[in-house]
């Protein structure tokens, strides 16, 4: 059970439609990758990393990433979760 954050909490709207994605590593390590849009119209993410017991190693939120669909930025954050939770370098946003 993941025990979520306080980034997490500030960001959670159940009324909003979302897409989500959720992998676990070898180590037990778990990644939850959320995508929306907000009432708005903007595309906004939330990337969590949690050990294998649950608890909080990284989460981050977006508000809005300009110019990208719900699809690209969801691919955007599942590489910067795993990025993240194998401590390797973390790229740099890029938009095309």
């Amino acid at each position: 059970m993941r025990i979520r954050g306080d980034v997490f909490w500030k960001w959670a709207d159940p009324t909003l439609h979302h897409r989500s994605h959720d992998e676990t590593l070898d180590d037990g390590t778990t990644m939850d990758i959320q995508v929306r849009l907000s009432r708005t119209g903007n595309t906004q993410l939330f990337i969590g990393v949690y050990a294998g017991a649950g608890m909080a190693l990284h989460e981050e939120a977006f508000d809005s990433r300009p110019g990208e669909s719900m699809t690209r930025a969801l691919a955007w954050g599942v590489g910067r979760a795993r990025c993240l939770a194998t401590h390797q370098m973390p790229f740099e946003r890029q938009v095309a």
